[in-house]
């Protein structure tokens, strides 16, 4: 899967906040995402935030 820094995710599961999308900060071996609504920062293994995800929201570009 092309995850890339800076792409926003929709996960199956919210947040205990309750927000379904999710920023990338790092990725790798280990996924570093921070949540849109609260800010919270979760490192989280590759293969499970993979398995999580919904749909990737990313900008191309030349939408800017």
């Amino acid at each position: 899967m092309d995850v890339r820094v800076g792409d926003v995710l929709r996960m199956k599961k919210p947040h205990p906040c309750g927000c379904l999308e999710f920023t990338v900060l790092r990725s790798g071996m280990d996924f570093k995402i921070r949540c849109n609504s609260c800010g919270r920062e979760v490192m989280i293994p590759r293969h499970k935030c993979e398995k999580n995800i919904k749909k990737i929201l990313r900008e191309e570009p030349g939408e800017r």
